[in-house]
This record gives C-alpha cells, sequence and structure tokens, in this order.
C-alpha cells in the first residue's frame, strides 16, 4: 500500500514536537538521536533544532571526530524570562512615569514657568506703582523685592538681549546679526518646552532598533563571502558569546543557512543564498566593528549655555516670587484687597498662599532638583558605560589574536581593559571576561598567565579554508532574458 510521503512541518511545529517528546534535553544529542526520538525526518528534526536554539538558547557542541551536538543547558525553560519580565516591567514603569513626568513638565512650561513668570511681574509691578507714591505703606518685604526685580530684570535683558555686550549667542556676533540667527536657530531647533524637558529630565535616547543589528550582520555575512562565525557576529554587534549563539540559529532559519563543521572541529556558518546579488558588492567592505563606536554617556541636557541660563533665570525667578509670596501670606484674596482703597495697612490671615505661592515654588524646586539628581548619578551611569567599553575592549583583543593562534596574555587584557575604561581591573572581572569567550587558563614557559581559545581558533581556521573555496560564481546572477518594462 502506497503511502504518502511525509509532510514537511514548519520550524516551530517542529520544535514543539521535538520539545514534548525528549525527556532530558540537557544531555548533548546529535540531529540523528532527534529524528529517532521523535519520529521525524532529518530535515525536520534539524529545522525544529534549530528553532529551539533560537528558542531556548541552546549551544553546539563538535566532538573530536567531527560530530555536531545540540544541548540545552536550561532545556526547555526560559529562567532568564523572569528577570526579563521584571526588567520590562519596570522599563514600562519607568516610561510611563517618564511619559507622565515629560507632560507635567510640558503643562508646567506653559503654565507655570510662562504664565507664572508673567503674572508675577505684572502683580509685582503693579504693587510697586500703587504703592510708590505712598512710603508709609510700604513694608520691608516690598522694598526687597523691588530689588530683587530690579536685579532679575537687568541679568535677564543683559544676558539675553541682542544688543547686549554680554548676549548668550557670543561676543563676536553683531547685534543684528545675533538677532537673526537666534531667531533661525529657534525655527529649526527644538521648541522651547523640548529644551525644558531636556534641563530635566535629559535628552531623550532613541530606543535600540533589532533591525539594525540584523543589517550589521547580513552586511558582514556578503563582506566576508557568506561564510561567518560567532567571532564576526560579536565583532559588529558587540553582542556576548551565550547571546550570539541563539541568534545564529535564528538567522539561519531566516536566511536559508547551515552550520558546517571542520576536520579540527570548526564551526562556521554558511548563507549562500545571501551572496547573489544584482548590485556591485564585490568591493563592499565590512561594518565597523562595534568597539569603533564606543558607548558614551549622554549629556546631562543636550542644551546650548544660552538656553539652560533662560531656564535656570526664569525658575529661579519663579521660585523667589513664589517664596515670597508664600512668606508674606498673599493669597489670591489679599492680593486683590491690596489694590482696594483704603489698602489695609495689616492684611488679613486667610491660610496659606497655595496659588501663588506654595505651588510655583514646590514646582519650582523640584525642577531644579531633578537635573540636580540626575547629575549626582552620572558616576554610577559612567562607570556603566566604562564597564562595557572595557568589555568591548577585551573582545577586541581576543579576536586580534585568535585568528593567529597566539596566547592572549593576561597583562595584554588587563591593558586593553584599562585604557578603554581608565579602571584597574580586578582578578575576578578579568577572569569572568574569559569564561563568556570560551577561554582557558594556559600558563606561559616563563610562568606567565596567559589565555587561549581553542574554539574562537578553530574556528577562525574553518572560515578562512571555507572562504577560500568559496566561488565567485555565487553572487553572480544570470543575464535578463525578460523584463516587463522593455
Amino acid at each position: 500500500m502506497n503511502q504518502d510521503a511525509p509532510r514537511t512541518l514548519e520550524p516551530r511545529d517542529a520544535g514543539q514536537r521535538i520539545a514534548g517528546k525528549l525527556a532530558n534535553p540537557t544531555q548533548p544529542m546529535t540531529v540523528a538521536d532527534v529524528s529517532v526520538a521523535c519520529g521525524l525526518p532529518l530535515r525536520d528534526a534539524e529545522a525544529g533544532l534549530l528553532w529551539l536554539t533560537s528558542e531556548y538558547r541552546g549551544h553546539l557542541r563538535v566532538t573530536e571526530d567531527g560530530d555536531l551536538l545540540r544541548v540545552f543547558p536550561n532545556g526547555f525553560t526560559k529562567p532568564w524570562e523572569t528577570r526579563d519580565a521584571i526588567d520590562r516591567v519596570l522599563g514600562r514603569v519607568g516610561a510611563a512615569l517618564l511619559g507622565a513626568g515629560r507632560l507635567v513638565v510640558r503643562a508646567w512650561i506653559l503654565v507655570a514657568i510662562i504664565a507664572y513668570a508673567a503674572i508675577f511681574v505684572g502683580v509685582l509691578l503693579a504693587l510697586t506703582f500703587a504703592r510708590s507714591g505712598n512710603d508709609r505703606d510700604r513694608s520691608p518685604g516690598l522694598g526687597l523685592l523691588d530689588v530683587v526685580v530690579r536685579v532679575l530684570g537687568d541679568a535677564l535683558f543683559w544676558t539675553l538681549h541682542p544688543w547686549s555686550p554680554l548676549y548668550i549667542e557670543g561676543p563676536s556676533a553683531t547685534p543684528m546679526r545675533g538677532w537673526r540667527d537666534r531667531r533661525e536657530q529657534s525655527d529649526d531647533g527644538p521648541p522651547f518646552y523640548e529644551k525644558v524637558n531636556r534641563f530635566v529630565f535629559g535628552p531623550a535616547q532613541p530606543p535600540p532598533d533589532p533591525a539594525a543589528v540584523r543589517a550589521r550582520i547580513l552586511a558582514e555575512i556578503r563582506a566576508q563571502e557568506g561564510r561567518i562565525g560567532l567571532s564576526d557576529v560579536m565583532r559588529v554587534t558587540g553582542m556576548p558569546r551565550d547571546q550570539a549563539d541563539p541568534l545564529m540559529a535564528r538567522l539561519m532559519l531566516d536566511h536559508d543557512g547551515e552550520v558546517l563543521v571542520s576536520d579540527e572541529g570548526g564551526i562556521s556558518y554558511r548563507f549562500q543564498a545571501l551572496r547573489r546579488s544584482a548590485l556591485d558588492v564585490s568591493s563592499g567592505r565590512r561594518p565597523r566593528a562595534a568597539w569603533e563606536t564606543p558607548a558614551a554617556l549622554a549629556p546631562l541636557t543636550g542644551n546650548d549655555s544660552g538656553a539652560n541660563v533662560m531656564i535656570v533665570l526664569l525658575n529661579a525667578f519663579n521660585l523667589l516670587a513664589g517664596t515670597w509670596f508664600w512668606a508674606q501670606g498673599l493669597t489670591l484674596t489679599n492680593v486683590m484687597a491690596m489694590f482696594h482703597k483704603p489698602r489695609p495697612l495689616v492684611l488679613p490671615d486667610h491660610g496659606t498662599a497655595v496659588a501663588l505661592g506654595l505651588v510655583p515654588m514646590l514646582f519650582s524646586l523640584a525642577l531644579f532638583a531633578l537635573p540636580m539628581i540626575r547629575a549626582a548619578l552620572r558616576g554610577l551611569r559612567q562607570g556603566a558605560v566604562d564597564r562595557e567599553n572595557a568589555r568591548l575592549a577585551v573582545l577586541r583583543e581576543v579576536l586580534a589574536r585568535t585568528p593567529r593562534k597566539q596566547p592572549v596574555t593576561d597583562a595584554a587584557l588587563r591593558r586593553a581593559y584599562r585604557e578603554a575604561s581608565g579602571i584597574e581591573p580586578s582578578s575576578a572581572e578579568i577572569t569572568r571576561r574569559v569564561v563568556e569567550l570560551g577561554g582557558d587558563v594556559d600558563v606561559g614557559p616563563e610562568g606567565q598567565v596567559r589565555y587561549r581559545f581553542a574554539e574562537l581558533e578553530a574556528e577562525a581556521e574553518a572560515l578562512e579554508a571555507e572562504r577560500a573555496q568559496a566561488s565567485d560564481a555565487e553572487a553572480r546572477i544570470g543575464k535578463i532574458v525578460f523584463a516587463s518594462d522593455a
């Protein structure tokens, strides 16, 4: 009796069937082992294992006879999901709070900084003129207020006025030209409320683009004759080895790749289909290495000094004015009473001055406190940036030596770490970086500590042989025999 040929499964379906059949996925297994245990064709077993490797962060192992094994240290579970879920929740909560904070700040810019400044100036000037003809009605508080208003007014005029020699655009700009340049910059630059957002929360950072990371890897594949290894992925992305390995499994699924094992046990990946191109890619350059664009700490505000000075002056004015209104008990009722005749010599107690005192005072304090807190935390953030750059420097040192099978000395790694971060690494830190890259300790003839990376060395040798055998015909397409636009 004829039986239909078994239907080819989707990688996800094959992987889920394998996950339901295997009792001990932490034990290394061949594709043949999975095929027999699950009753799947070899092609489905291989595709399913690729999907599982990508999904559950599996790893490849090679025996001395060149057999390729799959192993899943965490089984078909995802213990990292709890940590990632917590990070995502905290990230979303932080983003929500940050978004709400930005919304409050934008509203505060329009209502508080601008509107309150205008209200305070109007009220203070009106009070000053109302009392100017009657010296006996002047209180010491209003006399001090006159001085504050005049000092702030002079500071704003001589700092921001385009004809001032202290104009914020610089002494080299002429008055009229400085005014035009300032208007042109305001048209092209961010609006004022965005500058205040930057002042308070710092410049917004664009989220990482996963598609850009994949594009860099695909460009590396083309530049390397369609043959790459984990070292190439780590080079262009800066990913740790345990992240690059599952990513390669996903790329093989999506781009018809295949894994190759050399006689020496070196693992490489071939993506022959990605080489075919109608463009001239023969002179394509490799993407820049991750350490060529080191991480950098974002600026504190991202604004120019003139914008920061303006924000500080406006906020300081609101803070001083709000504090004075609060200290004098100038509620809205009392402010209105001061314009009536006869004016009361002693203002009645109508409670705390909230609208014109407490609210602008507290918000202005918050607008000063938040950038100060961010400035205080910059040391911690700078430390994280330095450690990431140091990790990339260690990776650069290792990948530069392993293709030539040169041992990597402990002194070389320490020097690379120190030059990238300015920090003297501990022995535990160097050991952790070496273990991440699959290195082993090797004592030199003079007793110096050095490291060997056997897997990376075998990979480099396998890639060299594969690329030497790569044919240029793989990248060429045939002659066009039909065109719909002809």
